[in-house]
């Protein structure tokens, strides 16, 4: 069965900026979706901010393997009850994909549990994204590196915690250099960030980019199914210990009672 992915945009510049509508007319989900279905083992579909529940109802979230994120204008405008739920599934093994200025997206800095904050520069400059892990499944088919002749730079220090790979790390013209390609894993949930993709460049048509979006839903999808028992915190009784024990003291819970969240 082909892995079953929702790119979620926010979808504000494509309808409001002239210059981002040249160059996706049809919103960038649609660009990253059309460019994930060309892989016959991904079947990607699209939600957006403006949708009821910003197209992530819990229905649509449980048939979903991997979610793509891509969000900048209005982070806050993302209701912190799709966030929780979001938050839920990638614990539970939905694969995440983070890009760009989603490192900022409410859902990334909940998972991440730092600011996740780094330097810019809106300048159009060269990027050159190096491999540096060129076994990584995310790198398959990529070379050494490739380049963008027009991106927006990310400058270290990024303020996110160590990550489990790195997979890509970044050039610019300026001089600054970026840890571009990210993996963490929470719970059963594996999370790529991949740094471009700034609205105003065509960055998302790029062969090279698409190659590696494609690669990291593969490497995100988590075959094994859901482990829904992750968030769960069963208050276990005495008689279903796995060694007998006698209770020697007080308590604040009874038998079957939930504990404080």
């Amino acid at each position: 069965m082909a892995i079953r992915t929702v790119v979620w945009g926010e979808n504000i510049h494509e309808t409001t900026n002239e210059i981002v509508r040249g160059i996706y007319p049809e919103g960038m989900h649609t660009t990253i979706a059309n460019a994930l279905n060309t892989d016959p083992s991904i079947s990607a579909t699209t939600a957006t901010l403006q949708e009821p529940e910003h197209g992530l109802s819990e229905a649509r979230l449980t048939e979903t393997d991997v979610l793509t994120w891509w969000g900048h204008k209005d982070h806050g405008a993302v209701s912190d009850v799709v966030v929780e739920r979001v938050a839920k599934r990638v614990w539970e093994g939905m694969g995440l994909l983070v890009l760009h200025s989603g490192h900022f997206s409410k859902i990334f800095k909940r998972l991440m549990g730092t600011p996740c904050a780094l330097k810019w520069r809106e300048a159009g400059e060269r990027e050159r994204l190096w491999t540096i892990n060129q076994r990584h499944p995310i790198a398959a088919g990529i070379g050494e590196h490739f380049e963008l002749e027009n991106e927006e730079m990310y400058g270290e220090q990024f303020s996110v915690p160590e990550p489990l790979e790195t997979v890509f790390i970044s050039w610019f013209q300026g001089g600054e250099v970026f840890r571009s390609g990210l993996t963490w894993r929470r719970g059963a949930g594996n999370i790529f960030y991949f740094r471009p993709g700034h609205e105003t460049y065509p960055t998302y048509h790029d062969v090279n980019v698409q190659k590696v979006l494609i690669n990291g839903v593969k490497w995100a999808y988590n075959p094994e199914g859901p482990l829904t028992s992750i968030t769960d915190a069963p208050n276990v009784p005495v008689e279903k210990a796995l060694e007998p024990i006698v209770e020697r003291g007080p308590r604040l819970h009874q038998a079957g009672e939930a504990g404080y969240r």
